[in-house]
């Protein structure tokens, strides 16, 4: 972008001679250019036009200029292996040339040595992220939280349109909250109703716990970072809890874990990607259930503090090198490359019955009492012979609006049938429900989710031949719960609409 080389007067005149347009260049992505006019900003096909004027650019040496900002997290794990594989795919050298808070790559053709593009990242954090973007200062910011409502009105107040709508905001890896406490600490079980208390400091002292007689000490990321403020959004919010004053902040993930590790009476919340050395806690709840974060369940959203990792975007025309890129990001090859960078990718998987260890079972032996045998029956009749898929669905707390993973997973499910990956194969949207309410209305309510989802995916799918696979919808309501009902957070992770495949 470099606003500061493009805010120059350039005057385009049409071939013709008979259009002309003046004004400051705020930006040319190879292929248009951006000015701001008299009229207001406009965007006009460069193929059509003469540019005169000392701002500018050269047409034939021209290299793209992508400033990113935001999680350092993302921007010094991810990204550079993001950047190296794409470089390969295109068939670039990527050459790293970091300076304190800011990386630069420059992407060079591998036969004749010239550049490119230049890929410049801002290590800062999510709050600085987002205030570049809606400066118009930064091409993308990297989150590691969903954009506020007070963002959001700020971003279309600077006309950089919706930037929570379709294709403004994309889940890039998947990660999670996890709580971690020294490798000595005999707690190795936590209910997340009683976390939630211990980082409000209701609970301060480990007896209460089934540990020793001694404080809690509390250790969170910095305020002002994204997993920090996931901590509050996703775990205090629901119970509308404050946090403990005397937490202990510090300006790393890897420095959150190592702390941790040494201090016998800590406990933290800190990124699964980045847990350390930390014993990592077993989130619980009174009926039984037991849930765990690992790639599995933290796809598939079974494990309730999932916090995916973020690309905003603004509404006006990135570079062509920039959009190849995001598109790369969403390729089986760019899935591979997340994976082995130590988060969680997007690439749907199937589980066949026999794979999903005790899930069934325990999930079966908690539903309500209202759940006939001729209710299960009918049930694993019907998903026995089946495989389900990691793409899950869930919704935002006391809403019936996808969550932020669950609507990337519209997206990604409608690339994969545009691809014809499930052509000659059926598809079931499942709905499933929490226990609150009489159960037939529950089964009503999660018939009508699976509905609403399989017809968002259909939308998303617009080149889809749906001819090719067989698409339905069914709704078995509190029949298999996941969670205990006793909590918010296992009522969401209760309300959800699973996808399975034959």
């Amino acid at each position: 972008m470099c606003l500061a080389v493009y805010a120059q007067d350039v005057t385009l005149t049409s071939r013709d001679g008979a259009v002309e347009i003046g004004g400051n260049l705020l930006g040319f992505d190879g292929e248009f250019y951006r000015v701001d006019t008299i009229y207001g900003e406009l965007t006009v096909d460069g193929s059509g036009v003469r540019c005169e004027g000392p701002g500018c650019p050269s047409l034939t040496d021209f290299v793209a200029e992508v400033d990113i900002s935001g999680a350092a997290t993302i921007g010094e794990l991810l990204m550079p292996a993001l950047i190296q594989g794409f470089a390969l795919r295109q068939g670039f050298l990527a050459e790293s040339e970091p300076d304190e808070d800011v990386v630069l790559y420059r992407l060079r053709d591998r036969e004749s040595g010239r550049e490119k593009g230049r890929f410049r990242f801002h290590l800062t954090n999510t709050d600085e992220g987002f205030a570049d973007l809606l400066a118009d200062e930064a091409d993308m910011a990297m989150a590691l939280r969903e954009i506020r409502r007070e963002e959001r009105q700020h971003g279309r107040e600077a006309g950089l349109g919706d930037l929570t709508a379709r294709g403004r905001a994309r889940v890039l890896a998947l990660d999670a909250l996890v709580a971690v406490v020294a490798p000595d600490n005999p707690v190795r079980r936590l209910s997340i109703s009683d976390l939630a208390r211990v980082f409000t400091g209701e609970i301060g002292n480990w007896r209460a716990l089934g540990g020793p007689d001694a404080p809690i000490s509390l250790h969170l990321r910095d305020a002002k970072s994204g997993l920090g403020q996931a901590v509050e959004d996703r775990l205090l919010r629901p119970v509308k809890g404050q946090l403990a004053a005397d937490a202990i902040r510090h300006d790393s993930d890897a420095a959150l874990a190592r702390a941790v590790a040494a201090d016998p009476f800590g406990i933290g919340l800190v990124s699964h990607a980045a847990r350390g050395n930390g014993q990592v806690l077993v989130l619980t709840g009174s009926c039984g259930f037991s849930l765990s974060a690992a790639r599995r369940t933290i796809k598939t959203e079974d494990y309730p503090l999932t916090a995916p990792m973020f690309l905003y975007l603004p509404a006006r025309r990135l570079p062509k090198l920039a959009r190849e890129f995001l598109a790369y990001t969403r390729s089986p090859r760019a899935q591979i490359v997340i994976r082995r960078a130590g988060f969680v990718d997007q690439q749907p998987e199937e589980i066949a019955v026999e794979a999903q260890g005790n899930r069934l079972a325990n999930a079966i032996s908690g539903a309500g009492d209202e759940i006939s045998l001729g209710d299960l029956k009918e049930m694993l009749g019907r998903l026995g012979d089946m495989k389900r898929l990691t793409t899950s669905f869930r919704f935002e707390t006391g809403s019936v609006k996808l969550d932020a993973q669950s609507r990337s997973n519209v997206e990604q499910l409608a690339h994969a049938l545009e691809a014809g990956r499930y052509d000659g194969r059926t598809l079931v949207f499942v709905g499933f429900s929490d226990g609150q309410g009489p159960a037939k209305g529950n089964r009503t309510i999660s018939e009508r989710r699976a509905r609403a989802v399989r017809d968002a995916v259909v939308v998303a799918a617009e080149t889809a031949n749906l001819d090719q696979v067989e698409i339905t919808t069914t709704g078995y309501g509190e029949a298999m719960p996941m969670a205990c009902d006793d909590s918010a957070w296992g009522r969401q992770v209760n309300r959800r609409v699973e996808v399975w495949v034959k």
